[in-house]
C-alpha cells in the first residue's frame, strides 16, 4: 500500500485526512455504508454500488484475500473504497491476491486510516451524502463539486449488452425457462435458479415485450440494481414491466426489480435516510411472524400498507405479494449470506409449476 496523504471532503465540509491504497487520485462520488463483516468481494462487484463510495463499517478489511469465484459481476461496482485498516497479508487457499493490489489493477481509488465510525455516524444521523476523495488538501471547490453531484444513467451503465443462455450441465434440458430482465444483476441470481434446473436467459434492461416473449418464459426474474427505481431514465422499463404483469407469467423481483415492479402496479417510492446495506438486515414476515436476517442493500424504499415482509428496524416495506407474482427488497440468493431465505427460490418454482398446471 502507497500509505500516500488522502483526504475525504464532505458535502457539508468537514474533512476527514487518511491514507490511499488502490489506485491514487481523485474521486467524487454518494457515500454510503454497509455493515457487512465478511463478503467484501461481493460488496465490490455488486453493480447495485454504482456512482457510490462504498464505506465499510467493519475495522479489518481484506483478511481472506480476492477471490474471483466469489465476485457478483465481472466488474467492480463502486466508484471508490473506504476502509479502517485493510489486510495487507490475508490468509486463505482460495486467495489469488491482495485488496490493495486488486484495486490499482481495476482503477478503483481506496482510502484507509480514517474514523469510519465517526463517518458511519454523520451520515447515519444526517443522511447519505456525497463526498469527494483527494489526493491533495480539499477546497471549498472540492466540496462544491461534491454537492452538485449526482448518478447519471445507472441501470443503462450496468446492464448487460446481449441476451445470453445459461444451463447448468447437468439441466440443459430443464423445463423451466426463466428470462431474467438484468438491471445490475448478481452473478447469484442466475446461479440459484440454475441449481434449480431452469434454463436462464438474460436480457438487457431496455429489451422490449415482443423479444422476451420469443423464449416463451414460464417466469420472469427482475434483478438487483442501481439508482432511483423513480428515475425518470426508468419510465420504459416501467411500461415494459405493465405489459409483462399483463401476460400473467409468475414474476419474482429482487431490490430494484421489487421496486419497478410495485411502480409497475401503482405504488410509490421513496428515499431512505441511510439504507440498509449489509448481510444482518432483519425482516419479518407478516403473515407467518417469522423473522429472517437478510443481506441488502438499497437506499430507496416501497411505499406500501400491505407488505408481505417488513423491516424490523424501522418498518419499512421489504417485500409484496401479488398472487402468482412476488418481490422482496432483501437478497435470497445470499451472496455474501446469510442463507435464511433462499425458499423464496423454492417458492418460484411452485409458482411456476401451480401456473402451467391451471
Amino acid at each position: 500500500m502507497s500509505g500516500n496523504p488522502a483526504y475525504l471532503i464532505l458535502e457539508n465540509g468537514e474533512i476527514f485526512e487518511g491514507k490511499s491504497f488502490g489506485a491514487y487520485g481523485d474521486v467524487t462520488g454518494e457515500i454510503v455504508f454497509t455493515t457487512g463483516m465478511t463478503g467484501y468481494l461481493e460488496t465490490l462487484t455488486d453493480q447495485s454500488y454504482c456512482g457510490q463510495i462504498v464505506l465499510q463499517t467493519f475495522p479489518l478489511i481484506g483478511n481472506y484475500g480476492v477471490i474471483p469465484d466469489d465476485f457478483e459481476s465481472g466488474n467492480i461496482g463502486a466508484k471508490a473504497y473506504i476502509v479502517k485498516y485493510p489486510c495487507a497479508a490475508p490468509s486463505n487457499f482460495r486467495s489469488k491476491g491482495d485488496l490493495d493490489s486488486f484495486l490499482k489493477e481495476r482503477g478503483i481509488v481506496g482510502l484507509y486510516d480514517i474514523d469510519t465510525r465517526s463517518l458511519t455516524k454523520i451520515i447515519r444521523e444526517n443522511g447519505v451524502m456525497n463526498g469527494k476523495i483527494t489526493s491533495s488538501v480539499p477546497t471549498d471547490a472540492d466540496r462544491k463539486e461534491a454537492q452538485k453531484y449526482t448518478v447519471v444513467h445507472p441501470i443503462a451503465a450496468v446492464s448487460s449488452r446481449e441476451i445470453v443462455k445459461a444451463a447448468d450441465a447437468d439441466n440443459s434440458k430443464a423445463g423451466r425457462r426463466i428470462a431474467l430482465m438484468d438491471f445490475g444483476a448478481k452473478r447469484g441470481i442466475q446461479n440459484a435458479l440454475l441449481k434449480r434446473g431452469c434454463t436462464v436467459w438474460t436480457f438487457p434492461h431496455d429489451t422490449i415485450v415482443e423479444e422476451i416473449m420469443k423464449i416463451e418464459p414460464n417466469g420472469i426474474m427482475l434483478s438487483n440494481g442501481p439508482g432511483d427505481p423513480a428515475d425518470s431514465d426508468n419510465k420504459k422499463i416501467v411500461e415494459t414491466l405493465k405489459a409483462l404483469v399483463k401476460k400473467n407469467i409468475p414474476i419474482f423481483g429482487i431490490c430494484m426489480g421489487h421496486q419497478l415492479l410495485a411502480i409497475a402496479n401503482g405504488y410509490k417510492t421513496g428515499k431512505l435516510k441511510f439504507g440498509h446495506r449489509g448481510a444482518n438486515q432483519p425482516v419479518k414476515d407478516t403473515r407467518s411472524g417469522s423473522v429472517y436476517i437478510t443481506s441488502q442493500n438499497h437506499g430507496y424504499e416501497v411505499i406500501a400498507e400491505d407488505s408481505s415482509f417488513v423491516n424490523v428496524n424501522d418498518g419499512s416495506c421489504e417485500g409484496l405479494d401479488y398472487g402468482s407474482s412476488f418481490s422482496v427488497q432483501f437478497h435470497p440468493e445470499a451472496c455474501g449470506g446469510p442463507l435464511d431465505t433462499g425458499f423464496l427460490f423454492d417458492l418460484f418454482m411452485e409458482r411456476i409449476d401451480n401456473h402451467a398446471a391451471k
